[in-house]
């Protein structure tokens, strides 16, 4: 196999883009590095092209080596047949190989390998001859024991030949997978109080059209002791199939022996193992797809708007132990912590508005941010009555994980003196300054924007997930001078002794220009040139360096500058409008650059440093409470997607509950994934469709 031109035509590319991607990767270039500074090598690959060109190379490569070792230990055993090495060599799937190689495993002790043992092997090669003329008695005797013993212990053998065989199995998948149902009961007695299954309780779908959520829903409460699941396929049309292939001769006096022997193999070697491989088939597949969701809406979540140059109160909700406020500068830190008692048990509503309404004169806040957990719409109220006269708004913050980061060893050095709820408040106003930098503190498996997470290859959703952070992080790039280790062991090439040293030099002074990363311990010249375009000094001696612009372009930079006849210190009318009206394809010949390496500098120049996050929505800011009394069928209401799944989308409209837009009313047109049509954190209009007030339930609609 030719790995790079299969590679290329999978993935629908040149493999002169796979050839650069895999050359790079093995010089231990990054993937944002790569997506970033060698785009006229890959063509413009992105991040998530360059990663599934490494995972499926990886794939190729261990399905080779694999092909590779199954040959050698056949030939080993002198089995090898031409026919049998293409046939090994033509497979797609590390399945397919298996299946070949199934015959010629050393087996351990089984019903087969028994019946061997006492001879009875040429018995089996008599039968699967399937003469015409004796009988059965004749045939079967000389064997030390009487005929039926001897019968039935070569039937062992003719039913394991039939299950090693690779064709049959792959047809029994196949047609398993294409024709049957998946079937799913409520088990006799089994407790499902809050019927969080109901729907499953008399369920069949067909196997090949399941949806990756009802996988993912079955199987948990399959795990859960409350359904039986069970594979329903023509088990009849199996049998006839098999017969139909393993039976040579129907006039043999043996017919029935082998067909007997056909159920045996079907029901005890082939429908078990296979039934099973196609439940880990589907379970492979929902997770994919279900970690596919989870990494979009981490990345939406992540780019989040960030509102700079706000002064913050960070409200913590409580019931008894207290709401929790912390005031935070634009920079976050921290001005002030205090508690109030509005709600029960205390009712403390007088004290706790007067200390809000001082807190936010006494520094002038701009946004309350909210944490949308317990005691969460309570607090709301509360907040948008006590601020009424006040220039001040409020905003409804998503405090998943939290918790989590607010007792953790990283919260408790950066707090030793504050306790949980405090530090949770702090989390709370910073997700507002500054979501990337706050929510990298925190597992991204604990930001909870997935679904059926605990249900999923968690191996494989940490590997996304933390992909899909690094992704971001350096897309967005980081300022060196304020950069916390929790962000910056994210950058392309650092790893915790470099860190180390980044923050070493920091406490000492801070970096003046991008030359002087250099000098810290860890950073190789290797590590310098995957890193460096990531870390940005934004009031640095070097123009440059609070650009995306990497130094080893610096001189093409200034060439186009310098083409111009521009000066980057000016940057007045005359500046932006040559920069965009410039030929890029004329400026790429007369400076002999790339285009790809000239558009992006050209970009960088018009804005440098540009915040990606800073051209999104800004985030929905409130100063007045919604009910579910407020609401009719048909109002317009202006809201934020907290969560997207397979069957739709989560948004906060103000209410305790999240309205929920049903796939099928987030478009007039067929729409197969709601990811098509909406993300997390995306501020949309919608209309109210349904309002079920005892349940506290709004059905929204985007038709």
């Amino acid at each position: 196999m030719n790995i790079i031109k299969e590679l290329a035509n999978n993935l629908n590319i040149k493999e002169n883009q796979v050839d650069a991607v895999l050359k790079l990767l093995s010089e231990d270039c990054t993937i944002p590095f790569i997506a970033r500074y060698r785009k006229e090598a890959t063509g413009a690959l992105d991040e998530e092209q360059i990663a599934t060109i490494e995972e499926r190379y990886k794939y190729l490569c261990n399905l080779e080596k694999r092909k590779e070792d199954v040959i050698r230990l056949i030939a080993e055993k002198d089995l090898l047949t031409e026919e049998l090495e293409r046939n090994i060599r033509a497979c797609e799937k590390l399945i397919d190989v298996e299946d070949l190689y199934r015959p010629f495993k050393e087996k351990k002790k089984t019903k087969a390998t028994e019946a061997i043992k006492l001879g009875l092997e040429p018995l089996a090669k008599k039968i699967m001859a399937f003469p015409i003329n004796g009988n059965i008695e004749s045939l079967a005797s000389g064997f030390n024991m009487n005929t039926d013993e001897a019968i039935k212990n070569a039937s062992y053998i003719i039913s394991e030949w039939i299950s090693d065989n690779a064709y049959y199995r792959k047809w029994t998948r196949n047609f398993i997978f294409n024709t049957g149902f998946l079937t799913s009961k409520k088990k006799k007695n089994s407790e499902d109080d809050k019927k969080l299954y109901e729907m499953y309780y008399e369920f069949q779908d067909r196997i090949k059209y399941l949806k990756h959520y009802r996988t993912l829903a079955m199987n948990r409460g399959e795990k859960e002791g409350i359904l039986s699941i069970d594979l329903d396929f023509d088990n009849e049309k199996i049998v006839d199939n098999y017969k139909e292939k393993v039976i040579k001769n129907k006039e043999s006096f043996v017919v029935s022996i082998v067909e007997d022997a056909i159920l045996d193999a079907l029901k005890r070697l082939i429908l078990p193992s296979i039934e099973r491989e196609i439940r880990a088939m589907l379970t492979d597949k929902a997770s994919e797809e279900a970690i596919v969701t989870f990494k979009d809406n981490l990345e939406k979540l992540l780019m989040t708007k960030p509102v700079k140059n706000k002064t913050v109160i960070g409200f913590d909700p409580a019931f008894r132990t207290g709401c929790k406020l912390a005031v935070l500068n634009p920079y976050g830190e921290v001005l002030e912590i205090a508690t109030i008692y509005p709600h029960e048990p205390h009712n403390k509503k007088e004290e706790g508005t007067k200390i809000l309404r001082d807190l936010i004169i006494k520094y002038n806040v701009d946004i309350i941010a909210i944490g949308n957990g317990t005691a969460s719409r309570e607090s709301e109220f509360f907040v948008a009555e006590a601020i009424q006269g006040l220039n001040v708004k409020y905003n409804i913050v998503s405090e998943a994980g939290a918790s989590v980061y607010s007792a953790s060893k990283l919260a408790i050095n950066e707090f030793p003196d504050l306790t949980v709820e405090k530090r949770s408040a702090i989390s709370i106003g910073r997700r507002v300054q500054d979501p990337l930098s706050e929510l990298v503190k925190i597992d991204p498996k604990s930001i909870g924007v997935g679904e059926y997470q605990h249900d999923v290859n968690q191996n494989n959703l940490s590997d996304a997930l933390d992909f899909t952070v690094s992704k971001i992080v350096n897309e967005v790039g980081v300022n060196i001078n304020t950069a916390s280790d929790s962000i910056l062991k994210y950058i392309s090439g650092l790893n915790k002794r470099c860190i180390d040293g980044i923050q070493k030099f920091k406490k000492a002074h801070s970096f003046k220009n991008r030359e002087e990363i250099k000098t810290i311990s860890g950073i190789s010249e290797k590590v310098y040139e995957q890193c460096i375009g990531f870390l940005r000094i934004p009031d640095g001696e070097n123009l440059f360096d609070k650009t995306k612009i990497h130094p080893e372009s610096y001189q093409i930079a200034e060439a186009i500058l310098k083409h111009l006849n521009l000066d980057l210190k000016n940057k007045d009318e005359k500046f932006i409008t040559d920069l965009k009206t410039v030929d890029i394809e004329e400026l790429s010949k007369k400076l002999n650059t790339d285009i790809y390496t000239i558009e992006d500098i050209v970009k960088e120049l018009i804005t440098p440093g540009l915040d990606p996050r800073d051209s999104l929505e800004d985030v929905l800011l409130k100063s007045d409470v919604l009910t579910i009394d407020d609401l009719s069928v048909g109002m317009e209401l202006t809201g934020t997607v907290r969560n997207v799944v397979s069957f739709g989308a989560f948004v906060d409209i103000g209410l305790h509950n999240d309205g929920l837009i049903h796939i099928s009313k987030l478009s007039k047109d067929y729409v197969s994934n709601p990811l098509n049509v909406i993300h997390v954190g995306d501020i949309i209009t919608c209309h109210v469709d349904k309002i079920d007030k005892e349940k506290e339930k709004v059905n929204l609609t985007l038709i």
